[in-house]
């Protein structure tokens, strides 16, 4: 283990592959250290781990009624109580956890790459940048959360439609981060001495200016990974994203507001999830943007 600790921490790497390796070690080595980040990361390593080990869980089952024990408070038998239909809340807000983390991962995965693609080429092609920073500005001129209600309406309630929803409107921050970033690059000599020795636009900008805008990306995208939950809790809370019965936490606290003087716990569980995982990625990106910040 000694050896292996020293080769990828070597001042002096042999290679590409050890060089890049040291460096993450460090980087990881950075974050365990930090107590903000080694907070956001358990958080956020917990949720996940509970949104895919969910149906193995030794938990009631989030659909079962009993409406004898409806609006049952917390107790050893119900840890989190029961809501209007008898059913176990603790269960139900374990089971909440799959789509919305779901969500978070299709979004990212589709505005991460895509909005980064679309900010480069207007950073590149000079022609493209106007139109392409005029779309941007269309689509942020709307709240997010608005825009992404009228989709969502439109197209029918679903996980599909919350994801299309969200996406729709989460990419122009990623191509505006991109698009800053890979103008300063354009004039930067590496980029000049490639262009020099009859490299394409398109090589550039793989090959060169992609990996360099990859890191803030990625930062913006664990940023918005809250602003993700929220929306899709919202999107459940108006009845616009998962459908019924299958649990979700923003439809959860729905079911819990006409009740909520007489059964606080029916609403505030599921919304102590919520602000736990979207205070989670907080708290993660935060610390990922120290790493990155040339200033730090």
């Amino acid at each position: 283990m000694g050896t292996v600790k020293a080769w990828l921490l070597d001042d002096s790497p042999n290679t590409r592959v050890q060089a890049q390796l040291g460096r993450v070690t460090r980087d990881v080595s950075t974050l365990l250290r930090d107590p903000i980040a080694f907070t956001g990361l358990m958080i956020v390593a917990s949720m996940v781990g509970v949104a895919l080990l969910a149906t193995f869980l030794p938990v009631q089952d989030p659909g079962f009624q009993a409406l004898n024990d409806r609006l049952q408070p917390p107790s050893a038998a119900h840890w989190f109580g029961t809501d209007t239909l008898g059913r176990d809340i603790f269960s139900r807000v374990l089971s909440g956890a799959r789509p919305t983390l779901s969500i978070v991962a299709f979004v990212l995965a589709i505005v991460l790459p895509f909005g980064v693609l679309v900010g480069i080429t207007a950073g590149i092609f000079e022609r493209l940048d106007a139109p392409i920073m005029r779309l941007c500005d269309v689509f942020m001129a709307f709240p997010r959360l608005v825009l992404a209600i009228a989709v969502a309406v439109t197209l029918g309630p679903g996980i599909s439609t919350a994801i299309i929803a969200i996406a729709l409107t989460g990419w122009p921050s990623y191509a505006r981060i991109a698009r800053a970033e890979a103008v300063a690059l354009r004039r930067a000599e590496f980029v000049q001495a490639a262009q020099v020795i009859g490299a394409s636009s398109l090589r550039i900008m793989f090959k060169h200016i992609l990996p360099l805008c990859l890191p803030s990306a990625i930062v913006r995208a664990t940023l918005d990974a809250s602003s993700i939950i929220l929306i899709t809790s919202g999107l459940g809370f108006l009845g616009a994203s998962v459908p019924p019965p299958q649990a979700e936490w923003g439809a959860m606290v729905a079911e819990g507001r006409d009740v909520i003087f007489e059964a606080w716990w029916v609403s505030t569980m599921p919304g102590i999830a919520i602000l736990t995982f979207a205070l989670g990625f907080n708290l993660l990106g935060d610390a990922l943007r120290n790493l990155v910040d040339p200033r730090s």
